[in-house]
């Protein structure tokens, strides 16, 4: 086997400024998908969703209906991922890229255009099923996204800094997920809730194509990744889309991507896409004070990720899982009833705790996941493992909780909901190996699974 620090050396070196460009141009995909999300599930965005495109209900059923929506692109998800994620391992991750930003921006942007089921400029039984299509291509495209954008932050990245570098993936996902609270935020308190309902909840939904022109702007002018012309220039590149070598000869870590992956997006989906719900319409707190509660807890989440990446590329990216994973096992109920007490300050606190145990998977997942998998196959068994653990798990959360909560009457369900996928997820996180200080290249070599020996300090 090559030895590590010798597969390093042969690593051609990427100028520092061509590495933050590729963390920005990757950053802004996930940022321009949860905009969407971040405008979707915000109170007063997602009961007008839930209104004007589908016949009669209100309130918490208007809600649902829109939470539905969000659910319903994860679907195809999968689908996305095991068609985009091959064909990046055969094209490049570039070309892919480009394709999934705009697919996913132009989407959200044409959500804001459609005319609604009754009303002024209505369409009836045409307008659920636009959005509905909409939904879906937004989901196909999602699909192919993320898995590429991690992978290409990755390949880009220094072997000692991959866990800095890696972290800003997710803090693309955290500011633009800011970002679309503090739109749907401006349009709360610059019009009337008549105006809303009629013409201004399209604002949200225009904004995501000039972010999503600006993403692929960005990545038109990178080169494709070192680890992938490397790959091209020794001709081990797949001429067809690996999809059959990619399940064949990856499955048992794809199979601990998933089961990571359960607890990540149930975390992940639970504080950005279902609390906003939770606190306006079970906690009975005002659309704005939820919503600048949720701003805050992210900007403190911007704050930290960075260091909490760099911390790994000094400790590993385990020891920040496994705490993570053992943190929601013992403290989502106590910071649930926090939420609660009727204070918002314990409020705050309650959301942080869980918030800053999500940061600690947050900060490692760019640099952990796709250095689970082979280059010559890294970008379809990412997209694949990841899909499919997200459409099952991580996007049908808010429909699923919300609606446990209404059955049952019981609203601890968020708290439980998580502490079962932390159990989950405690066996894959023990089982990967640890890839901190491991360069791309030699994970390429040795193989995924076999024992991978660090570069020195």
């Amino acid at each position: 086997m090559t030895n590590m620090a010798e597969a390093q050396a042969t690593k051609p070196p990427v100028d520092p400024s061509t590495v933050r460009k590729a963390v920005l141009a990757s950053a802004m995909g996930n940022a321009t998908e949860w905009y969407d999300y971040g405008v979707f599930t915000s109170g007063i965005i997602a009961a007008t969703i839930g209104t004007v495109f589908f016949p009669g209900g209100g309130g918490g059923t208007a809600v649902l209906k829109s939470l539905a929506l969000v659910a319903v692109g994860f679907i195809v998800r999968p689908f996305g991922g095991a068609f985009f994620g091959p064909l990046g391992d055969k094209l490049g991750r570039k070309r892919v890229l480009s394709i999934t930003i705009l697919l996913m921006s132009g989407c959200t942007f044409l959500v804001g255009c459609l005319p609604t089921y009754s009303g002024a400029y209505s369409i009836g039984i045409a307008a659920p099923i636009l959005v509905l299509l909409l939904r879906l291509i937004q989901g196909f495209s999602t699909g192919g996204e993320y898995g590429g954008a991690a992978t290409f932050i990755a390949e880009y990245a220094p072997t000692r800094r991959r866990g800095f570098f890696g972290s800003f993936l997710e803090a693309g996902t955290l500011s633009g997920y800011i970002l679309g609270n503090i739109v749907v935020l401006a349009v709360t308190l610059g019009f009337t809730d008549s105006q809303i309902s009629s013409w201004a909840w399209r604002i949200p939904f225009f904004v995501a194509l000039p972010l999503g022109l600006v993403g692929l702007y960005l990545r038109t002018k990178l080169e494709d990744t070192p680890e992938f012309q490397r790959l091209e220039e020794s001709g081990q590149k797949a001429e067809k889309a690996p999809i059959l070598e990619t399940l064949s000869r990856n499955w048992r870590m794809i199979l601990n991507l998933v089961g990571i992956v359960i607890l990540l997006n149930v975390a992940d989906y639970m504080l950005l896409t279902t609390m906003p719900s939770y606190f306006t319409d079970t906690l009975k707190i005002s659309d704005t004070t939820s919503v600048l509660i949720i701003i805050a807890v992210e900007a403190i989440q911007i704050a930290l990720i960075g260091p909490l990446g760099a911390l790994s590329d000094r400790v590993g990216r385990k020891p920040l899982l496994l705490t993570a994973a053992i943190g929601f096992i013992l403290l989502s109920w106590p910071s649930l009833k926090l939420m609660q007490s009727g204070s918002t300050v314990l409020l705050f606190v309650g959301f942080l705790i869980v918030a800053l145990l999500l940061l600690l998977m947050l900060a490692v997942i760019g640099s952990t996941f796709p250095a689970m998998f082979p280059t010559r196959v890294r970008y379809g068994s990412f997209a694949i493992g990841y899909n499919v653990s997200t459409a099952l798990f991580g996007g049908t959360t808010g429909v699923v909780v919300t609606a446990l909560i209404h059955a049952t009457g019981n609203d601890d369900w968020p708290a439980y909901y998580l502490m079962v996928a932390a159990v989950i997820a405690l066996v894959p996180i023990i089982r990967i190996p640890e890839t901190a200080r491991v360069p791309m290249e030699a994970i390429n070599e040795s193989g995924v699974g076999q024992k991978l020996e660090p570069l020195p300090r």
